[in-house]
């Protein structure tokens, strides 16, 4: 009470009479935006079918990623592909989000923010991922990307104080089931022959990132007018990743002898994961948790390993077996587990 009566001091007693009301609107605004700042948002934990669609899209051209990603490996340097990559998105988005860069606009205000969001999901992800694939094969990396849901589990508890729900954990356990299922082939004896290398340690911390990279989109800043358009929002990430990715390409050209093999194959592959992995992949999945939050949103992650194994088969002429549907039903169970809503 003592800061509030210090607020008064030299203020005309008929003021005082005259403005109360207005003060205490004044007041309750100011507090209601700074909570609004430092909580995250009210989340709607039901799937609904589009919902579901939406979360469906980013694991499904994530796949793809880790396997165009692979075959250009000795093209491009890893660092360098992740700059192309989001140069071209930007360029993308710049003739349907280019009013948020004008000035005075929340991505400049709120230039932390979006710096931040720009390293964790544009400059760091890929170009660890990207890194991954070096060394890894998109089996390991999407076996590795697997354990997002954990990690969704422990950076939303650790970090936001979100209680973890046994029906989480019980998902958890299900969905990667479903992974090991797609992994082993259903011979559960192919799990001992799985080799981890370097790359697989790097797509772990990749895989943390994009943990504290989706909980950050569950924040409420003061630019809300930005994030009412997902392109301006998008945009405002990408101006800042690409900042940063710009400055890990340049690192890694000075570091490195690495040569660029210029052809078709090299700018189809950068068209691709610019416009599907980056700009629909990101739209989707932003989308996605800012209606059922990150953790259930993690969950979809897992059909990344299926997705990518279906994918291979179809490059390769074969067809799909029992222990498919097996890992699918497993996954998706999984997803169904997690959404459960507590007893009132």
């Amino acid at each position: 009470m003592t800061g509030i009566s210090g607020a008064w001091r030299g203020v005309s007693p008929a003021r005082r009479d005259a403005e109360p009301a207005r003060r205490a609107v004044r007041v309750a605004v100011r507090v209601e935006f700074r909570l609004s700042s430092c909580f995250p948002i009210r989340m709607n934990e039901r799937m609904s079918p589009g919902t579901a669609a939406l979360l469906l899209i980013p694991p499904l051209l994530w796949a793809g990623n880790a396997v165009v990603g692979r075959a250009v490996a000795q093209m491009v340097p890893p660092l360098t592909l992740n700059f192309l990559r989001w140069a071209v998105a930007l360029l993308l988005l710049l003739p349907v989000g280019y009013r948020v860069l004008r000035a005075g606009s929340a991505v400049w205000r709120e230039w932390r923010r979006y710096a931040v969001l720009g390293l964790l999901g544009v400059g760091l992800y890929n170009s660890l991922q990207y890194l991954a694939l070096h060394t890894s094969t998109p089996v390991n990396v999407t076996l590795v990307a697997a354990s997002m849901p954990v990690w969704m589990l422990i950076v939303g508890r650790v970090f936001h104080g979100v209680a973890i729900r046994p029906a989480q954990v019980a998902g958890s356990v299900l969905s990667l089931a479903g992974v090991a299922v797609v992994l082993s082939q259903g011979n559960w004896e192919q799990l001992l022959t799985l080799h981890f290398v370097a790359g697989d340690l790097l797509m772990v911390l990749a895989t943390i990132v994009w943990a504290f990279y989706s909980w950050q989109l569950t924040r409420v800043p003061a630019d809300a007018p930005v994030r009412a358009h997902w392109a301006g929002f998008l945009l405002g990430q990408v101006v800042y990743g690409v900042a940063w990715s710009g400055l890990f390409a340049a690192l890694e050209w000075g570091l490195t002898d690495w040569r660029i093999d210029w052809g078709w194959p090299l700018a189809l592959t950068v068209a691709f994961v610019a416009v599907g992995p980056a700009v629909i992949a990101f739209r989707c999945w932003g989308a996605g948790v800012q209606r059922v939050g990150p953790t259930l949103a993690g969950f979809f992650n897992n059909l990344t390993p299926l997705i990518a194994a279906l994918l291979s088969l179809g490059l390769l002429g074969e067809h799909p077996r029992i222990f498919h549907a097996l890992a699918f039903a497993l996954i998706i169970g999984g997803i169904v587990l997690s959404s459960r809503q507590p007893r009132e």
